[in-house]
């Protein structure tokens, strides 16, 4: 059993991952929650019947402490990732990992250098859904895959102090919904493919960039992506991914809640064919996945070079948009 503990009192932990973990008894003992505010961490422990966890040190330096979950804002992720891994504790981090390509590489060397384990979070990698939609593609079953058409986004947040609005905070619609769409579209085009057009729009109360898009491709052949996303936008979680003899496409493809039940499309032949997939708390099964990492130590490469090819990618755009 690993001994996990959470920074931070983010939304998706209270929703989604504590409820995950408290779920997963036979591979995790959660040892609490931090909060830099007292009350806060209080209330926390108290509705959890755990110790109570005044600042970020006092759970980082808790001498049981195997794992963190880091679901702080992303400016802060480089810091206390870094203390994490000082520390001999594994990391799973909120994406982005960190706000810039150089802070994710020296936390990757780190990690590889002490054998570490250092996933950034995107729960959708495990889900039901996903694993379908791989086993039709690579089955030949629309043809030779052309292209994906990739789109996150939603409406502004009633919460005007939300730190996605928050420059210093590392806020922004790329590093947030955009990781999204860039992330899956190496799961479909692989690592080999750069960022050759990119545009976002730049908010002027904020200086955040509001809401954007871009063109991935392959390097070596012709596959490509074309990627948008939003925090101003209608509601949109959706891939299309369009072959030679056919096309699939799933609306529910990123945030998907544990218990709802999913329907992919599968065009081809002129006729159309709706895929059911049961329920599936990706949370939970990534975090068996992470628990896997520790117990095993294998793949850990795997995990540091996605962390970095993200990286680049999102440093791409933010170059070519000026971000």
């Amino acid at each position: 059993m690993v001994n996990i503990g959470i920074l931070g009192t983010a939304a998706i932990a209270k929703r989604s991952l504590i409820p995950a973990i408290e779920g997963l008894p036979a591979y995790f003992n959660l040892i609490g929650v931090a909060s830099r505010d007292k009350n806060n961490a209080s209330c926390i422990a108290n509705t959890l019947k755990k110790d109570t966890f005044v600042g970020y040190e006092s759970l980082l330096y808790y001498p049981e402490i195997d794992a963190l979950y880091i679901p702080l804002p992303n400016s802060l992720h480089y810091k206390w990732v870094n203390e994490a891994l000082d520390r001999g504790i594994h990391v799973l981090v909120e994406k982005s990992l960190a706000c810039s390509l150089e802070e994710v590489l020296f936390l990757n060397k780190k990690a590889k250098k002490l054998n570490l384990v250092l996933i950034e979070n995107f729960q959708f990698r495990f889900h039901k859904q996903l694993q379908v939609i791989q086993n039709l593609v690579n089955s030949g079953e629309i043809g030779e895959l052309r292209s994906l058409h990739i789109s996150f986004g939603f409406p502004p947040f009633e919460d005007k102090c939300n730190i996605r609005y928050s420059k210093e905070l590392g806020g922004g619609a790329l590093l947030d919904a955009g990781a999204y769409t860039i992330k899956i579209a190496q799961i479909f085009l692989g690592p080999n493919i750069d960022v050759l057009g990119a545009s976002s729009f730049i908010c002027q109360n904020n200086n955040i960039d509001l809401y954007g898009g871009g063109f991935l491709k392959e390097r070596e052949g012709s596959k490509f992506a074309n990627i948008s996303f939003g925090f101003d936008n209608h509601y949109q979680c959706r891939i299309e991914l369009w072959g030679r003899l056919g096309k699939i496409t799933s609306d529910r493809i990123f945030t998907a809640p544990p218990d709802l039940a999913l329907t992919i499309c599968l065009e081809k032949n002129k006729s159309t064919k709706h895929i059911s997939i049961q329920k599936c708390n990706h949370f939970k099964e990534m975090l068996i996945y992470f628990h896997q990492l520790i117990e095993s130590r294998k793949n850990l490469n795997l995990e540091y070079e996605q962390n970095i090819n993200q990286a680049r990618l999102l440093e791409d755009f933010k170059k070519l948009t000026k971000i």
